[in-house]
């Protein structure tokens, strides 16, 4: 078999062994986004930039934007997990902005799962009989992940739930839309199994997943550079009226010349204290600051998060999740 895919030429071990202290400065964290984009929407046909609505993949889609334009390249579409536990503002922010950007949306999600939810009007933790879901998922469920229970529960931070609700949702894109390379926005710092990810990382086993690149431009951003960032260039570059000095808000009524949430590409989330955007049933706000203004030194990024998940990180990028 070819090695997939046969017409790249990158570098699979850019960043082993590095942290985001190897890049010292913002503009050197810049720097190398902008290598890092470039790349991959130049060495890929079928590129796709995952967006959640967070602080983290709005910024990779800021360089993909910026990189597109200065190079004269494609903006790829982004593909939006619709794992049906989201919170109203996190739809309502993609819609908004994908309009204000003009960007093409792939809302991936997994329809009979869904179709399942709604039929019965399942809340968030009801179980989902197994047996009453597609041959497809069952597979996923009895052949991939092995689990023996006749149900599972509608809920996102668990093993089955967030590997049928995103991973399959994911994959099935993938397949669909024949993307070889996933741009992403995950950070060495956030979680300690993506601590040893590399700036191209593949994912070629058909066995588990449609064989592709992720392609991971802010590896070297630490939480408070991706803030950095965002008052520093995304907001400024991105709305017309916003200071090009650094201007940074102490919330959403500190927003200057007249402008409002909605005119600033952050979510109102973290505006409201969050710091993590998961569920709706398993998210809580961090603190009454907004995400930016609180302690990132001695606090736990996705403190607000449900922990299942979190110990089942490993496992679940094993199979597939971002």
């Amino acid at each position: 078999m070819n090695e997939f895919p046969d017409y790249l030429d990158v570098d699979y071990t850019d960043g082993e062994g590095e942290t985001p202290d190897d890049y010292p400065t913002l503009e050197d964290k810049i720097e190398k986004a902008i290598a890092v984009t470039r790349a991959g929407l130049e060495q890929y046909e079928n590129p796709a930039v995952m967006w959640t609505g967070g602080k983290d993949s709005t910024l990779t889609l800021y360089f993909i934007k910026e990189v597109a334009e200065q190079f004269g390249l494609e903006t790829p579409p982004a593909v939006f997990i619709d794992h049906y536990q989201h919170f109203d503002a996190i739809h309502d922010f993609v819609a908004h902005w994908a309009e204000e950007w003009d960007l093409d949306v792939i809302y991936a999600k997994n329809e009979d799962v869904g179709a399942y939810i709604e039929e019965h009007g399942l809340e968030p933790g009801d179980d989902i009989p197994i047996a009453d879901l597609s041959e497809h998922n069952q597979h996923h469920v009895r052949n991939i992940l092995e689990y023996e229970e006749d149900t599972f529960p509608f809920l996102l931070d668990t093993y089955v739930g967030n590997h049928l609700l995103k991973t399959v949702a994911l994959n099935d894109a993938l397949e669909e839309y024949d993307i070889d390379g996933v741009i992403s926005g995950v950070r060495w710092d956030e979680q300690e199994a993506r601590a040893d990810e590399t700036f191209f990382s593949p994912r070629h086993d058909p066995d588990i997943y449609p064989p592709h690149d992720r392609i991971q431009p802010i590896l070297q951003f630490a939480e408070p550079d991706v803030w950095d960032a965002f008052w520093n260039y995304v907001v400024p570059d991105t709305v017309a009226d916003f200071p090009d000095d650094g201007y940074v808000p102490q919330g959403a009524d500190d927003l200057p010349n007249g402008l409002t949430q909605d005119d600033i590409p952050v979510s109102p989330k973290y505006f409201a204290g969050f710091r993590s955007l998961g569920s709706e049933v398993s998210t809580e706000k961090s603190d009454e600051e907004p995400a930016w203004l609180q302690d990132m030194a001695n606090t736990t990024e996705r403190a607000g998060r449900a922990q299942d998940k979190e110990d089942l990180m490993e496992r679940l990028r094993d199979l597939g999740y971002m």
